[in-house]
């Protein structure tokens, strides 16, 4: 059958509807998934899966219910086919062989998906030490402002991925998520000025000073621009007196 009458009873806002470029080769993302980094992973997929408006196919997280599949006699029964055919595929080809192999035979994508989950996803205690142990092992080192801080915003993240921040979405007036997002980032404020190298104490103490402690974008955004002033100062030619 035609593409176009294939997606006839479909607009391009329906996750039914398949365009012409998500054909099944496609790679979602640059890495494939060996067995280790699976937060990683996952986020790519499903930022990709999101801008295609397929994730509703395969995560609980985002759907409390996957789409469903449809009756055979279904409208959109041959356009579900073909969909989760081609978000298998996508799988699929952003995984190593060997884990590739174990996922093959699953019945859908979604199916495949939360056996990846089930296997590679749970924030394990040994997961949240590597990680803990990680960032209690930081130090800025021989790396500039820039490098460091996106070391220890990358483990941050990962940190935040596995769920033991949790955030709350209630609708309360207390102000309590408030003053934990802040308690949050004083954190990790504290955690950065603490591993950043012995030349930066003074600023290092001039923020520790002010209260309440700034945002972490405004302390990060002071070091590049007390690295950019030493390399000046260390620029400018020392003038030797000619007579002498």
């Amino acid at each position: 059958m035609p593409e176009n009458e294939v997606n006839s009873a479909f607009n391009v806002d329906d996750p039914h509807y398949i365009h012409n470029s998500e054909i099944t080769s496609t790679k979602l993302v640059n890495n494939l998934f060996e067995g280790t980094g699976f937060g990683n992973w996952k986020r790519g997929m499903l930022i990709a899966l999101s801008a295609k408006n397929k994730v509703g196919f395969i995560d609980r997280s985002i759907c409390n219910t996957p789409i469903p599949q449809p009756a055979d006699d279904a409208l959109t029964a041959k356009n579900w086919r073909r969909c989760n055919n081609i978000i298998f595929s996508w799988i699929l080809n952003s995984l190593s062989l060997e884990i590739a192999d174990s996922v093959l035979y699953s019945n859908s994508a979604q199916e495949a998906w939360q056996e990846l989950e089930d296997r590679f996803g749970q924030s394990n205690g040994a997961k949240l030490y590597g990680v803990q142990k990680k960032l209690s092992d930081f130090s800025q080192g021989s790396d500039s402002s820039i490098t460091y801080f996106t070391k220890i915003k990358y483990t941050w993240d990962e940190l935040s991925g596995m769920g033991m921040n949790p955030k709350c979405s209630c609708a309360c007036n207390c102000g309590a998520k408030v003053k934990q997002a802040k308690f949050q980032e004083d954190q990790h404020v504290i955690q950065f000025l603490m591993d950043l190298n012995d030349s930066y104490k003074v600023i290092r103490g001039t923020i520790l000073m002010q209260n309440p402690l700034p945002k972490m974008v405004v302390v990060y955004n002071n070091l590049p621009r007390e690295e950019r002033q030493r390399e000046i100062h260390t620029s400018v030619p020392v003038q030797i007196d000619s007579a002498a």
